[in-house]
């Protein structure tokens, strides 16, 4: 991890540490419903105030906490038009699969690659520590993934280009 990514990791973990104060809270309008709050947002003191983590412009997170749910939209750093098109594509790929992954939502916040979305009864299933921690380490991983792939596609398109010109 470099020197830089681990005080910007420590800051979000905190804050989702912070945010993750979840309580069972039935529907103010609709008798027997418990949806989450940030998701359909009609009761505004329902909702906390959103927090945006900031590494730079490019690479960012919000959290955004209420009674029963907290979403976090995660920014994933693009450098170039390769990391742009690998992020969109793999950020795709999961989100398409999302029912496998508990708390990822199928649909992104605008202006961020991917969101997540933790309710009371995640927390009350699982442990809260650990789905920090998943997200930590989700954004952690993110990044080397999406580099390991650049260089793979870089390697492979030198070594094509040098098959087709060899030809002349």
């Amino acid at each position: 991890m470099s020197a830089t990514l681990k005080p910007y990791l420590i800051c979000v973990k905190r804050t989702l540490e912070a945010a993750m104060c979840l309580e069972n809270f039935s529907s103010q309008k609709v008798e027997r419903h418990n949806k989450p709050e940030i998701e359909i947002q009609e009761s505004p003191e329902l909702l906390l105030n959103p927090v945006i983590v900031s590494r730079n412009e490019k690479e960012r997170v919000l959290i955004e906490p209420s009674i029963n749910s907290v979403r976090v939209s995660i920014a994933i750093k693009q450098a170039d038009e390769i990391e742009k098109l690998l992020c969109h594509k793999f950020m795709g790929f999961m989100m398409r699969r999302a029912e496998n992954f508990v708390i990822l939502r199928r649909k992104k916040i605008e202006g961020y690659d991917i969101s997540f979305l933790i309710t009371n009864f995640h927390t009350e299933e699982m442990l809260r520590h650990k789905l920090v921690d998943f997200v930590i380490h989700f954004m952690e991983e993110i990044d080397k993934e999406i580099s390991e792939m650049k260089l793979s596609v870089n390697s492979r398109a030198r070594i094509c280009a040098e098959e087709f010109l060899k030809r002349f």
